[in-house]
């Protein structure tokens, strides 16, 4: 089976709606980055409470890409991201009723469903592009993680514009009136979905057995494409969370300040990943990939040093101090941005990996990578604000990125050094002889 090639407007009206649900679909998954500072307040919740909240979205969001995917590969993206359109719009609703930390927790979970989309739009495109667009398409789909700036830019003034308001139907003001907006808005998508996109929709894993379509995941290239997605996705999704928090903390502003120099990280995370895909098609997404790792590897290296300065103590008992380090707010907010650039990049060369090695099973391998990428997220905001308990160090979220970055460049490399090696040894010893000059002195002058 080959891909299937685009077909005109078809691809277009599919790449199109499912890129706009995605965007709001991500909005609703990473709201409570924002929202959750004012629950923190009003709820009294403590830094780690705060933090499960959005990991159990987060971690909803994941757990179901794999499934997600290898089902939209049989019955056609049309009718799994209107039904994940629909599925969502009620929790979101309910987010607003809150009033208790374990009600939070359970509506986090089901509003984090939204998050499954993603394996969804990237098995529907793949149906619907042929292989030498596939890496541009997939990248404008997932720009659509600019939605976790959505929030970032409305909610601020929306919270400060309504608190203590009350609306049609007892609908309450201030942080509780963004979930509503979200509900209402992921019914209309629901709708417009069910009528813009072709109903006769492409479904590559229609009649394939279940079996098959989970062979590829026996691959360990699978889950190595599964940690890069930890690194570029994961981390970003965790970061997009935590660092509205970060600003506040750290640096004494306010949250409208925040939100806005958290899209700064946002933006180009999100928006940079179509460039990503072109720049794969271009010039392949392995060389895309060391490039990315190593932009993230020198900022966090940078980010993850504390605040501090050298004290030393001399023999009558003075003390100077040397190499004094802070890291202000201005080049904080930059080395951020590179890292954002980075990240959107990545993101989008991790996944035209899955094309070309699997075309005939991108839903289920897409799923499972999108699946553990997402868990991830789950998983680095809790372990965030538990280093930052255990070491005093704030900077200590950028070591865990740190050492997750070092980690996939070190497998990585490996990997692309057996390969070499494997392929084509003569060129292994070829390289050895260079480098110890074994000719007589008469040779070497000829």
């Amino acid at each position: 089976m080959t891909v299937a090639r685009d077909s005109g407007s078809g691809a277009t009206r599919v790449l199109v709606m499912s890129s706009i649900s995605f965007t709001v679909m991500f909005a609703v998954w990473l709201m409570f980055g924002i929202l959750g500072i004012e629950i923190q307040k009003e709820l009294k919740l403590t830094d780690v409470e705060l933090s499960w909240v959005s990991a159990v979205a987060v971690l909803n969001g994941s757990m179901w890409r794999l499934p997600a995917g290898i089902i939209t590969d049989r019955i056609g993206g049309r009718k799994v991201t209107i039904f994940m359109l629909a599925a969502t719009a009620v929790p979101a609703y309910f987010v607003a009723t809150a009033t208790s930390y374990g009600w939070l927790l359970v509506l986090a979970f089901l509003v984090g469903f939204a998050g499954n989309l993603f394996s969804v739009g990237i098995a529907w495109n793949a149906a619907w592009f042929g292989r030498e667009r596939q890496g541009f398409a997939l990248g404008v789909f997932g720009a659509g993680n600019v939605g976790a700036s959505v929030t970032k830019f409305i909610g601020p003034p929306l919270i400060a514009g309504t608190a203590g308001a009350t609306f049609a139907f007892g609908i309450q003001g201030g942080w509780r009136l963004v979930p509503v907006i979200y509900s209402a808005l992921l019914l209309v998508l629901a709708v417009a979905t069910w009528l813009i996109v072709p109903r006769h929709d492409r479904m590559p894993g229609q009649s394939k057995p279940i079996a098959d379509m989970l062979e590829p995941l026996k691959h360990v290239r699978v889950w190595r494409f599964s940690l890069y997605y930890v690194a570029v996705f994961g981390a970003y999704v965790a970061l997009a969370a935590w660092l509205p928090k970060y600003y506040v903390d750290n640096f004494a502003v306010d949250l409208w300040t925040a939100a806005l120099l958290t899209a700064t990280f946002i933006f180009p995370a999100s928006l940079l990943r179509p460039l990503g895909g072109w720049f794969s098609d271009q010039w392949g997404a392995r060389r895309v990939m060391y490039v990315t790792f190593a932009i993230m590897t020198l900022t966090s290296g940078v980010l993850m040093m504390p605040n501090g300065h050298i004290v030393i103590v001399h023999p009558d008992g003075s003390q100077t101090q040397h190499l004094a380090y802070q890291l202000s707010l201005i080049p904080f907010a930059i080395l951020v941005f590179l890292l954002g650039c980075a990240m959107g990049i990545g993101k989008a060369a991790v996944f035209k990996h899955i094309p070309e090695y699997f075309p005939d099973n991108v839903g289920s391998v897409g799923g499972l990578v999108g699946m553990l990428g997402g868990l991830g997220g789950f998983v680095l905001p809790p372990l965030f604000a538990y280093t930052k308990l255990w070491s005093g160090f704030p900077s200590s979220t950028f070591f865990v990125l740190f050492v997750l970055t070092v980690i996939c460049t070190a497998w990585m490399h490996t990997t692309i050094v057996r390969m070499l090696q494997e392929r084509s040894p003569a060129l292994g010893d070829h390289f050895e002889r260079d480098h110890i000059d074994t000719r007589t002195p008469q040779e070497a002058l000829t």
